[in-house]
């Protein structure tokens, strides 16, 4: 197998043999792999070679900006939850397991920046500001 094709391989796993097919979906699935990894495969090969950067570097660089991209999801959504979310209140042990932080984690993961892309978003005040009359919804 090709470098190449063997980073998709590794980004794009195979459902594992033996898995349940229940529905019967597992061609299907099979396939969107395949699919997936030409399509990884393709955008790497191209990446590396227009930037001369060895494939393996550039799937680590992918790689790492998928994870900051998902630590800004995260850090939304606790900003979300946390300031905006209608009446029931999340615990903080709730919210830091399911998005890996520790309870006190949460309290300090989002900051104004997330608040404001929140509040632009979903075009409404922070319930902080809301309950005090302040401010209008975007």
């Amino acid at each position: 197998m090709h470098p190449i094709a063997e980073l998709a391989a590794l980004i794009h796993p195979m459902p594992e043999p033996g898995t349940p097919d229940p529905d019967g979906i597992l061609a299907d699935v099979r396939e969107d792999v395949d699919r997936k990894r030409k399509e990884y495969a393709d955008d790497l090969e191209a990446t590396a070679f227009g930037t001369d950067t060895d494939p393996l570097i550039v799937a680590l660089q992918k790689a790492k900006a998928d994870k900051e991209a998902a630590d800004r999801r995260i850090r939304t959504l606790l900003a979300y939850a946390r300031e905006f979310h209608p009446p029931r209140r999340y615990s903080l042990n709730e919210l830091g397991e399911a998005s890996g932080y520790t309870f006190s984690g949460v309290r300090t993961a989002y900051g104004d920046q997330e608040i404001t892309q929140v509040q632009g978003e979903i075009g409404r005040a922070p319930r902080r500001t809301a309950d005090k009359g302040e401010g209008e919804p975007a």
